[in-house]
């Protein structure tokens, strides 16, 4: 069980095989995704039944999403700074961390733009770090949105916090494909992650975002010392938004944070909630986000084989990720083939 995973295991567990058969019913035959008690099961499964869980899983996303691998990059147009105090992030300005604040141009924008594009990714996307955008980050994100798709072949996204009804509407008149706003954890435990906002919040932008016609990209950052029973509540409140994509991070512990001495999830941990969120969410985007390089080191591949279908390629925000060519090379070697932009239009 994992160190960061505090709530302790069931007292009375249903034996996997029941576990097991019950997700085969109800997700690859039936397409429905489990509840939140059923997540929870998969999540407290032995180590003994992980094999057996990660087939069922990707036999999940192969039946409800297809074969097809969605790659995307994403770049942060400003950096550090941000005035918000989530406890896992460099970014923020409240805390004694290395990052200084810093903004892109547009035409490095369109450099980083072709450059992703160059890896066959059909996503790009503009991150800033700030708790919404002002007049500053949107004329900015106007002026940078219509210089790539002049520039580049590909769907671009943006990730800017918090947003005002007037600011979805503009960002869905740009032409923005999708939009990021992570739950980031259950809101049960949001409260021992951020302060300075509400989980209610973000869940306001999420829904505002999905009913202005872009497709929506919300999801979770994992070890931020949630339980496993928080790990099901938030696979459950997910599923209940529906996005479009959730993107699962892994706490890399930042220097001068108040996570900063967290210990990373245990790969098998982090196997398993890959299989659990796949079980609950069968026809969504699972895309593999920060974290999974010191999480799961050469397990990676494993977690491909356990229900993800889209990979971040490049560096993340403020942590290097792995080259694009050695995500590429293990799409090529476990025979996935990578979405066109076609095909996501």
């Amino acid at each position: 069980m994992d160190e960061n995973a505090t709530g302790g295991p069931a007292t009375a567990r249903t034996d996997p095989a029941t576990i097991l058969a019950h997700a085969r019913r109800e997700v690859l035959e039936g397409g429905r995704g489990l509840d939140e008690a059923s997540v929870l099961a998969v999540l407290q499964l032995p180590d003994e039944s992980l094999t057996e869980l990660l087939a069922l899983a990707h036999e999940v996303r192969m039946r409800w999403c297809g074969p097809e691998i969605e790659v995307e990059g994403i770049i942060s147009l400003k950096t550090g700074g941000c005035p918000e105090d989530c406890h896992f992030c460099s970014q923020s300005g409240k805390f004694d961390s290395p990052v200084r604040s810093a903004w892109l141009d547009v035409p490095s924008l369109v450099d980083a733009a072709r450059q992703t594009a160059a890896t066959g990714a059909t996503e790009f996307c503009i991150v800033a770090a700030v708790r919404g955008p002002d007049e500053r980050l949107m004329s900015q994100v106007r002026e940078g949105v219509a210089a790539i798709q002049a520039a580049v072949e590909i769907n671009v996204a943006c990730s800017l916090g918090m947003l005002t009804q007037a600011q979805v509407d503009e960002l869905a008149a740009m032409g923005v494909h999708r939009y990021n706003h992570n739950l980031e954890t259950a809101q049960s435990h949001f409260t021992k992650v951020v302060t300075t906002h509400s989980w209610e919040e973000r869940w306001e932008t999420c829904e505002m975002v999905r009913a202005a016609g872009m497709e929506l990209c919300c999801g979770a950052i994992l070890g931020v010392g949630e339980s496993l029973e928080q790990r099901a509540e938030l696979a459950a409140q997910l599923a209940r938004l529906e996005p479009d994509e959730v993107p699962l991070n892994f706490l890399n512990p930042r220097p001068g944070t108040p996570f900063g001495d967290y210990p990373p999830v245990k790969p098998r941990d982090a196997l398993r909630a890959i299989a659990a969120f796949r079980l609950a969410l069968p026809r969504t985007i699972l895309r593999y986000s920060g974290g999974r390089e010191i999480t799961l080191g050469d397990l990676e591949a494993q977690g491909m084989l356990g229900g993800i279908n889209a990979v971040i390629v490049g560096n993340y925000l403020t942590t290097l990720g792995r080259p694009a060519e050695a995500d590429l090379k293990m799409l090529a070697d476990l025979s996935m083939p990578i979405k066109s932009l076609q095909s996501t239009l």
